[in-house]
């Protein structure tokens, strides 16, 4: 019988229930034998026994360290756990920075580094020699750093709908071997583990690769494999920045400008703010409503599933479609910090 399961749910930790339950709960309970009535029943009373629902799918993890593995393929080296840690990074290793750093001074240096480039003099920038070779370089490992931490993000939810996958074709497979299914009715789980096989292994070297990008923008190739990062992008802020300041700060920059420059910086001002605003826009509907429903109704999904009114495939189903919206909010992530670091860029 149900138990309520409080807390938010993580994909490893139903995966982990999943692991306990998936031989016995591959036999209908209407359509089992003697024995298989005997593997169906201390499946329900395995169910049963977690009181506490998520707490004690936790304590079951930390019991069983191989049930939450870690991702193959992490790196080790040295921390990079902020973009700008990255762009100072980069700055120590192109020495022909300090001396355009010099004359920026500690204060302009600390707000390139931490990507605040609108609270940099527009005069300075036009004075300092090398000003812009500074910025380049500031802008340039701070996208690689977003690049790569959201890879990191994404192949690590690859490999949870690979999880959810091969634990649906093992319960497929053992009801074929018990007569409960034909072997059509598996093919499509184990195209859907196929398939969540090869997009783990595009996530594995898409990480790879971006990784390399961030070691080779660090000046740092075959002096370092990668860097240790953080385990997710930072949160988007909650309100975009105004079109009004972008208007302020794109009208003190052309006061420094040729004519042909402020055209062109315009323009391009124009394009960045429209893709600024449509990437923070979406990466809110992913991060808010999708995901806030998507856990709604993995939550509802384990309750039903607790009460026996949802089958194991349903709770397969959802934690798959669970971590999909996850991957697709990463990306939205990424994509609004990159269009924020290209519209500071362009002012």
């Amino acid at each position: 019988p149900g138990h309520r399961t409080t807390g938010p749910l993580r994909v490893a930790g139903l995966l982990a229930l999943l692991g306990l339950l998936a031989l016995p709960l591959a036999v209908s309970a209407q359509a089992a034998g003697p024995a298989q009535e005997s593997d169906w029943r201390r499946a329900n009373d395995a169910v049963g026994a977690l009181r506490r629902g998520h707490a004690d799918v936790l304590q079951w993890e930390q019991a069983n360290p191989g049930a939450s593995a870690v991702t193959p393929g992490g790196t080790t080296g040295a921390a990079l756990p902020t973009a700008e840690a990255a762009v100072r990074s980069a700055w120590q290793v192109h020495r022909d920075l300090a001396g355009p750093l010099s004359r920026l001074g500690p204060q302009n240096a600390q707000w390139i580094a931490q990507g605040r480039w609108t609270a940099l003099d527009p005069g300075l920038l036009r004075s300092v020699k090398d000003a812009d070779e500074v910025l380049e370089m500031a802008l340039q490992a701070r996208k690689a750093w977003i690049q790569a931490v959201a890879a990191q993000q994404v192949r690590k939810h690859q490999r949870d709908l690979l999880d959810a996958a091969q634990a649906a074709l093992e319960l497929g497979q053992r009801m074929v071997t018990l007569g409960n299914w034909s072997r059509l009715q598996l093919t499509p789980v184990q195209l859907a583990a196929t398939n969540a096989r090869m997009d783990l292994r595009r996530a594995t070297y898409a990480a790879a690769q971006a990784q390399a990008t961030l070691v080779r923008m660090l000046g740092l190739m075959g002096l370092q494999d990668g860097f240790v990062l953080p385990d997710q992008l930072p949160e988007i802020p909650a309100q975009a920045m105004s079109e009004a300041d972008v208007q302020q700060r794109a009208e003190a920059m052309r006061s420094q400008l040729p004519i042909a420059e402020r055209l062109r910086n315009r323009a391009l001002a124009r394009e960045a703010l429209h893709a600024y605003q449509a990437a923070h826009a979406l990466a809110q509907d992913n991060q808010g409503e999708v995901l806030k429903t998507r856990a709604l109704i993995t939550e509802e999904t384990l309750l039903h599933y607790n009460g026996m009114l949802k089958s194991v495939w349903d709770l397969l189903d959802e934690v798959r479609q669970q971590s999909q919206a996850t991957v697709e909010a990463i990306g939205a992530q990424r994509d609004f910090w990159i269009a924020e670091a290209d519209l500071q860029w362009v002012l």
